[in-house]
């Protein structure tokens, strides 16, 4: 391997556990946040995520976990990534703006007491903070995953947690761990019971 790729590797590497680090110190919040979503799901409530581009990946990456599995067998849990729909992203940015095609699928799905996940690197990506809005409107708990100075979207959810970098891949690097916390916090709550147990129940 050249000497400067193994250099630029190596680089990347110490940025990444550096700024891991740094967010070690909002372990509280990130506990926090992931005790809230434990408790929206036992209560009967969904999760809704939503993001552009890597931050839409990491949207659908946290829903497949829950709705799939973690690392324990449970029941599918209730959540919903808003950027998988294609017919409902081309209608909805084709009649009413790119802007609204969060925000209308928040609409259509919130209830009080669900809880909105809005990941944005910069927190201003305009059709996520108008999905917060919205949801804050409908009885909905919202949470930040924000990079930078956390942006708009930092000043009205209910928590942010915001990757202390402005580096983009950084920010990313951090959403996914973090998303992978709340997973292994939702596993190890009593949600974790797997399906068949019921049925094992029922038939004795």
């Amino acid at each position: 391997m050249p000497a400067a790729d193994s250099a630029l590797v190596s680089k990347l590497l110490t940025d990444h556990l550096d700024v891991v680090r740094l967010l070690a110190g909002q372990a509280d919040g990130i506990a926090e946040a992931g005790g809230r979503l434990v408790e929206t799901l036992r209560a009967g409530g969904k999760i809704m995520l939503c993001g552009n581009g890597g931050s839409a990946a990491d949207a659908q990456h946290i829903a497949a976990e829950l709705v799939g599995r973690f690392e324990t067998s449970r029941r599918g849990l209730p959540a919903l990534a808003l950027t998988t729909d294609t017919s409902i992203l081309t209608s909805v940015g084709n009649d009413y703006g790119f802007d609204a095609v969060f925000s209308r699928q928040v609409e259509a799905w919130a209830r009080p007491g669900d809880c909105l996940i809005a990941i944005s690197t910069s927190g201003n990506s305009r059709n996520v903070l108008l999905a917060v809005e919205t949801a804050r409107g409908l009885g909905c708990h919202c949470i930040g995953l924000l990079g930078g100075d956390g942006g708009t979207i930092a000043g009205i959810v209910d928590q942010a947690l915001i990757a202390p970098t402005r580096h983009t891949a950084r920010v990313q690097e951090c959403h996914g761990l973090i998303g992978h916390i709340w997973c292994a916090q939702i596993d190890s709550s009593n949600l974790t019971t797997p399906q068949n147990a019921h049925d094992q129940t029922a038939g004795q």
